[in-house]
């Protein structure tokens, strides 16, 4: 079967027809695309060029455009508009620069091929034949024969590429980049349209499937060579010798057609692994994330592994096969070869167990990393020990930047750690049942850090560190080394700096782009980015995601000035989000989202998963809604406390028909007794007002019952002592004024009676000034 046109492929597609004709049209390309599609496609995928020199790549396109400019005039035109064109088309190649076109054309033919990729998977998930190399349509070969490792097979690595005392390509090590994710998205650059992995593995198997061809001409060149060697004075020798050479060239060509394609597979890969880093950092904030998706990349890693080696054997018995016009560029190709494997090797090596990202010193944790292509290059036969160490953001990026020139060994990193880590190495294991090659850190402890000094308002809480891992091994003489960085980390040594370092975590995490230096990050993102972390972050910590009025109140604590209309473009910044107090308050936005964020995790969470709490409600929006509310007196709601840190109040209709504030609870009082039980004590409270317009209101018991704790009567002890009983009384304490413990706000309503949730007995008021805040009593 002869093998199609790219572009005959493309155009049997609409959509990719359309697509790659605007992007040929940017430059007046189109109609030279469409005569001489076999020709361009020829050409350029014949040709090798040395990705990081310039002059060469100038000097291939002034070549290409001489080569262009001949078949144009050569070309028979068999009507006088087309004679017109190609005029014109000799006019536009003369008037554009050569690098210019040349790189044009280039990069559209690489995407008409990963546009005839994703078709022909598309097609084939369908369970029709379409072979997914574009210049090899023959009949594909069987897999088995090809496709060495899969199934735990050892892989010949006697082609490994790499020179001794090298250091690997830093590819792949920063965080994984983010899908597009429409609206919602998170800030980041959008990476590849995603392909889906066994998508990816089934066009890698069938690449390898299509090479195997490549490698029955290989033998019968190199079988033809020696022959002509050994017989030099053959009547035949002549002819061979011609031969050989178109032989050579042709097979030359296709290989070079099948590293693109290769490169193009690797990229795919290697894309999907930073997809996955990045849903990781993501899953850092409490977003879903599918660690089973690893095992599905080492698959491919596998197989890319497999065809690179093939293509490096193949590539250099070509060159063994030395003729007169020998292709000088040939060795170029083997360079580039060898550089893929070398960043497919390096990238493959990752944390796959992230470090806890707020770390506290002399407090045990535990990491993991793992070698994706571990059992493919036989490494597991003498597996090597991995070193951690701690990096500061500067000394991260200082590596990040001369990493591939510095020597990854233990001597030449003890001095860089930025503190004194205990059980930090590690020797990695081979598990035969699963194909994993990893090392575990199962009993890490920081026991010092070196700090930057600071500048300006920078404090502890904001500064980033980050594990280093390292490691070298041996691999047929060629030496190997790998190392990979952790997600960022904040130090802290007092819990009391918790808060903060989740807000620098959860920033870092929902904003950071894919490629960057460490561990810089946008200060400033949307509203509609931050509601997607915030949601992420109070929905998986509390299990109950927010609303879009819990968002929207949010919007409005923050945003601080009164926004009408859209709100989801208006910008939100860092000091905005943690560093500047809310209005009349002594804390930050951070401060308080994430007092209240423990506080129902801690002491509401299965009330609040119940729908029980309205939670995020200004003081004025609860008055007006209570005062509408059909139930009337006794009608009540649970709201967070703007005023106290971590604080839950209650505002219900009171006997006269107008709303009281109590003033708020916090965690020390739950600990004592907890809000349902609280709630039941307080007989005011009849009917709890819905949290949502489409429920009907709940009666209190029925709302709370499954949560009230069992009371039994106290039966007299033998001692004689006399036993007690917790419970919650209200005190009013006048019906003007502010509600104790909640401050006024602007825009907030006035309080309609002045309620403290106070320590309920016959005895004065006075006998409990100094028990601070006991809003409980012991009643006999």
């Amino acid at each position: 079967m002869s093998s199609m046109s790219l572009w005959k492929r493309i155009s049997s597609h609409a959509d990719c027809e359309q697509r790659m004709a605007a992007y040929y049209n940017k430059k007046g390309l189109y109609d030279l695309r469409l005569c001489l599609a076999p020709w361009i496609e020829d050409r350029i995928m014949s040709e090798q060029i040395t990705p990081n020199s310039t002059n060469q790549l100038e000097r291939v396109a002034i070549k290409f455009i001489e080569d262009l400019q001949q078949k144009l005039l050569s070309t028979r035109a068999s009507d006088q508009v087309l004679k017109y064109r190609l005029v014109e088309l000799c006019a536009l190649i003369q008037r554009t620069p050569a690098l210019e076109l040349y790189t044009h054309l280039r990069s559209g033919l690489q995407k008409e091929l990963q546009l005839a990729a994703e078709k022909s998977v598309a097609v084939a998930a369908a369970g029709q034949s379409m072979p997914l190399n574009t210049y090899n349509m023959n009949n594909a070969v069987s897999a088995a024969a090809a496709v060495v490792g899969m199934n735990g097979g050892y892989v010949d690595t006697s082609d490994l590429l790499g020179v001794a005392g090298s250091s690997p390509v830093a590819a792949g090590m920063s965080t994984g980049i983010m899908h597009n994710m429409g609206e919602n998205a998170t800030a980041g650059p959008m990476a590849t349209p995603k392909v889906e992995l066994y998508e990816v593995h089934h066009q890698i198997m069938h690449s390898l499937n299509e090479f195997s061809r490549c490698t029955d001409s290989l033998k019968v060149l190199v079988q033809s060579y020696r022959y002509m060697i050994n017989a030099p004075n053959s009547p035949e020798a002549e002819t061979l010798f011609k031969r050989l050479i178109e032989e050579k060239s042709s097979l030359v060509a296709r290989l070079r057609r099948s590293f693109l394609y290769y490169d193009s597979l690797q990229d795919m890969v290697i894309a999907e692994l930073k997809n996955w880093r990045r849903q990781q950092a993501l899953a850092g904030n409490g977003a879903h994330f599918s660690e089973n998706m690893l095992d599905d990349i080492q698959r491919c890693f596998e197989l890319l592994e497999s065809f690179v080696i093939h293509l490096l054997s193949a590539v250099k018995e070509t060159i063994f096969v030395r003729l007169m016009n020998d292709d000088p560029d040939l060795n170029c190709l083997l360079e580039q070869v060898q550089v893929a494997q070398k960043n497919l090797v390096c990238s493959a090596f990752i944390v796959d167990k992230q470090p806890p990202q707020v770390m506290k010193t002399n407090t045990r944790f535990a990491a993991s990393v793992r070698w994706l292509l571990g059992s493919q290059l036989g490494i597991q036969m003498n597996p090597p020990t991995v070193e951690c160490i701690i990096m500061s953001e500067l000394q991260a990026q200082r590596f990040v930047t001369r990493g591939t020139h510095m020597d990854v060994t233990h001597s030449s990193l003890a001095g860089q750690s930025s503190g004194e880590i205990q059980n930090c190495s590690s020797t990695m294991e081979y598990q035969e049942n699963n194909h994993v090659f990893s090392a575990s850190f199962r009993n890490m402890q920081l026991k010092k850090i070196k700090r930057a000094e600071k500048k300006g308002t920078e404090s502890v809480m904001d500064e980033k560190f980050a594990l280093f891992f390292y490691a070298t091994t041996t691999v047929n003489d060629y030496q190997i080394r790998v190392w990979t960085l952790s997600l960022p980390v904040v130090v802290i040594v007092h819990g009391n700096q918790e808060p903060q370092s989740w807000a620098t975590i959860t920033w870092d995490n929902a904003f950071a782009d894919i490629v960057r230096d460490p561990f810089v990050v946008t200060d400033r993102v949307t509203w509609r980015q931050l509601s997607v972390a915030l949601n992420t972050k109070f929905g998986s910590c509390t299990q109950r995601a927010l609303t879009s009025e819990n968002l929207e109140f949010l919007f409005e604590k923050l945003h601080r000035d009164n926004i009408v209309g859209e709100r989801n473009n208006e910008h939100i910044s860092w000091n905005q989000f943690c560093k500047e107090p809310l209005p009349d308050r002594t804390f930050t936005f951070w401060e308080w989202f994430f007092a209240i964020m423990k506080l129902t995790k801690d002491h509401l969470l299965s009330m609040w998963k119940a729908g029980r709490i309205t939670g995020f409600i200004n003081k004025a929006k609860a008055h007006d809604d209570l005062l509408r509310a059909v139930t009337g007196i006794g009608t009540f709601l649970l709201r967070f406390s703007d005023s106290e840190l971590g604080g839950v109040t209650i505002a219900y209709v009171n006997e006269c028909g107008s709303v009281t504030m109590l003033s708020p609870w916090t965690a020390r009082d739950f600990q004592i007794l907890n809000l349902a039980d609280r709630i039941r004590d307080l007989e005011m409270l009849r009917c709890l007002h819905p949290t949502d317009i489409n429920v009907q209101p709940l009666d209190r018991d029925l709302a709370f019952g499954d949560f009230y704790t069992q009371r039994t009567e106290p039966t007299p002890r033998v001692d004689g002592y006399v036993p007690s009983t917790i419970r919650v009384q209200v005190r009013t304490t006048g019906d003007t004024g502010s509600i104790s413990g909640t401050p006024h706000h602007p825009m907030q309503s006035p309080p309609q009676d002045s309620m403290s949730m106070g320590n309920g007995s016959d005895f004065p008021m006075a006998d409990f000034d100094t028990m601070q805040n006991f809003d409980v009593y012991n009643r006999l």
